[in-house]
Protein backbone atom coordinates (compact mmCIF):
# COMPACT_ATOMS: atom_id res chain seq x y z
CA UNK A 1 0.00 0.00 0.00
CA UNK A 2 1.86 3.05 -0.81
CA UNK A 3 2.52 6.13 1.65
CA UNK A 4 -0.18 8.51 0.84
CA UNK A 5 -3.25 5.65 1.47
CA UNK A 6 -1.51 4.23 4.44
CA UNK A 7 -1.95 8.56 5.74
CA UNK A 8 -5.56 8.85 4.28
CA UNK A 9 -6.51 5.40 5.82
CA UNK A 10 -4.69 5.55 9.09
CA UNK A 11 -6.62 5.53 12.34
CA UNK A 12 -7.61 9.01 13.76
CA UNK A 13 -5.70 10.46 16.63
CA UNK A 14 -7.56 13.74 17.23
CA UNK A 15 -9.09 14.16 20.13
CA UNK A 16 -12.57 14.38 20.77
CA UNK A 17 -12.79 18.19 20.38
CA UNK A 18 -12.27 17.65 16.33
CA UNK A 19 -16.00 16.63 16.05
CA UNK A 20 -16.41 20.54 15.94
CA UNK A 21 -14.67 21.39 13.27
CA UNK A 22 -16.01 18.19 11.48
CA UNK A 23 -19.77 19.77 12.32
CA UNK A 24 -18.65 23.17 10.88
CA UNK A 25 -17.16 21.68 7.63
CA UNK A 26 -20.02 19.25 7.61
CA UNK A 27 -22.65 21.83 7.64
CA UNK A 28 -21.70 24.10 5.59
CA UNK A 29 -20.91 22.09 3.09
CA UNK A 30 -24.12 20.56 3.10
CA UNK A 31 -26.31 23.75 3.03
CA UNK A 32 -24.34 25.26 0.00
CA UNK A 33 -24.67 21.76 -2.07
CA UNK A 34 -28.25 21.60 -1.72
CA UNK A 35 -28.51 25.20 -2.07
CA UNK A 36 -26.88 24.20 -5.60
CA UNK A 37 -30.04 22.19 -6.39
CA UNK A 38 -32.64 24.39 -4.60
CA UNK A 39 -32.02 27.96 -5.65
CA UNK A 40 -30.84 28.95 -9.31
CA UNK A 41 -28.73 31.80 -8.43
CA UNK A 42 -26.43 29.81 -6.47
CA UNK A 43 -25.96 27.22 -8.55
CA UNK A 44 -26.83 27.11 -12.76
CA UNK A 45 -26.95 31.09 -12.58
CA UNK A 46 -24.06 31.64 -10.47
CA UNK A 47 -21.72 28.73 -12.39
CA UNK A 48 -23.10 30.74 -16.03
CA UNK A 49 -22.03 34.07 -14.51
CA UNK A 50 -18.35 32.62 -13.43
CA UNK A 51 -18.01 31.14 -17.25
CA UNK A 52 -17.90 27.11 -16.23
CA UNK A 53 -18.47 25.25 -19.32
CA UNK A 54 -22.00 22.87 -18.74
CA UNK A 55 -23.05 25.42 -15.80
CA UNK A 56 -26.10 23.01 -15.32
CA UNK A 57 -24.51 19.56 -15.24
CA UNK A 58 -21.43 21.88 -13.30
CA UNK A 59 -23.54 23.09 -10.46
CA UNK A 60 -25.43 19.85 -9.78
CA UNK A 61 -22.37 17.19 -9.86
CA UNK A 62 -20.70 20.03 -7.62
CA UNK A 63 -23.63 20.25 -5.23
CA UNK A 64 -23.99 16.43 -4.92
CA UNK A 65 -20.13 15.88 -4.31
CA UNK A 66 -20.68 18.66 -1.54
CA UNK A 67 -23.36 16.99 0.05
CA UNK A 68 -22.40 13.92 -0.20
CA UNK A 69 -18.75 14.29 0.83
CA UNK A 70 -20.09 16.47 3.93
CA UNK A 71 -22.31 13.88 5.43
CA UNK A 72 -19.30 12.04 5.69
CA UNK A 73 -17.51 14.41 6.88
CA UNK A 74 -20.60 15.05 9.51
CA UNK A 75 -20.29 10.87 9.82
CA UNK A 76 -16.32 10.94 10.43
CA UNK A 77 -16.10 7.84 7.89
CA UNK A 78 -12.90 8.91 5.45
CA UNK A 79 -12.73 12.06 6.73
CA UNK A 80 -8.70 12.57 5.40
CA UNK A 81 -9.68 10.69 2.58
CA UNK A 82 -12.96 12.85 1.54
CA UNK A 83 -11.46 16.74 3.11
CA UNK A 84 -9.19 16.18 -0.13
CA UNK A 85 -11.61 16.49 -3.43
CA UNK A 86 -13.64 19.66 -0.82
CA UNK A 87 -10.15 21.41 -0.39
CA UNK A 88 -10.10 21.52 -4.56
CA UNK A 89 -13.44 22.46 -4.31
CA UNK A 90 -12.99 25.45 -1.92
CA UNK A 91 -9.85 26.60 -3.90
CA UNK A 92 -11.34 26.71 -7.13
CA UNK A 93 -14.24 28.54 -5.35
CA UNK A 94 -11.62 31.23 -3.98
CA UNK A 95 -10.05 31.53 -7.51
CA UNK A 96 -13.31 31.71 -9.49
CA UNK A 97 -15.02 34.00 -7.22
CA UNK A 98 -13.08 35.59 -4.91
CA UNK A 99 -9.48 36.71 -6.53
CA UNK A 100 -11.50 38.13 -9.20
CA UNK A 101 -12.96 40.89 -6.29
CA UNK A 102 -9.31 42.29 -6.42
CA UNK A 103 -9.52 43.48 -9.68
CA UNK A 104 -13.03 45.02 -9.92
CA UNK A 105 -13.84 48.71 -9.55
CA UNK A 106 -15.24 49.57 -5.67
CA UNK A 107 -14.12 46.58 -4.16
CA UNK A 108 -10.31 45.46 -3.80
CA UNK A 109 -8.10 43.91 -1.20
CA UNK A 110 -10.39 44.50 2.10
CA UNK A 111 -13.67 43.88 -0.05
CA UNK A 112 -12.05 40.75 -1.06
CA UNK A 113 -10.74 39.63 2.90
CA UNK A 114 -14.05 40.26 4.14
CA UNK A 115 -15.69 38.53 1.64
CA UNK A 116 -13.60 35.38 1.78
CA UNK A 117 -13.76 35.01 5.45
CA UNK A 118 -15.97 31.44 5.43
CA UNK A 119 -14.42 30.42 2.44
CA UNK A 120 -10.38 31.03 4.18
CA UNK A 121 -11.98 29.45 7.29
CA UNK A 122 -13.08 26.46 5.72
CA UNK A 123 -9.69 26.18 3.78
CA UNK A 124 -8.24 26.25 6.76
CA UNK A 125 -10.35 23.63 8.67
CA UNK A 126 -9.97 21.16 5.84
CA UNK A 127 -6.06 21.10 5.94
CA UNK A 128 -6.51 20.53 9.59
CA UNK A 129 -9.16 17.35 9.46
CA UNK A 130 -6.61 16.07 6.32
CA UNK A 131 -3.67 16.44 9.07
CA UNK A 132 -5.23 14.63 12.04
CA UNK A 133 -8.49 13.25 10.94
CA UNK A 134 -11.99 12.68 11.96
CA UNK A 135 -11.29 12.44 16.17
CA UNK A 136 -11.79 10.02 18.35
CA UNK A 137 -15.63 10.56 18.29
CA UNK A 138 -15.93 9.36 14.43
CA UNK A 139 -16.52 6.53 12.42
CA UNK A 140 -13.13 6.56 11.75
CA UNK A 141 -12.23 5.69 15.17
CA UNK A 142 -14.45 3.64 16.02
CA UNK A 143 -13.77 1.26 12.76
CA UNK A 144 -10.11 1.40 14.08
CA UNK A 145 -11.14 -0.01 17.15
CA UNK A 146 -12.78 -2.96 15.15
CA UNK A 147 -9.63 -3.72 13.52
Amino acid sequence: MSTLVQFLLRPTEGPRGVSLVRIAVALIFLTQGILKYIDPNMGVVRFTRIGFPHPYFTAHFVGAFEVLCGLLILLGLWTRLVSIPLLVVITTAIATTKIPELFRANQGFWYMVSDARTDFAMFCCLIFLISVGGGSWSVDARLAKHT
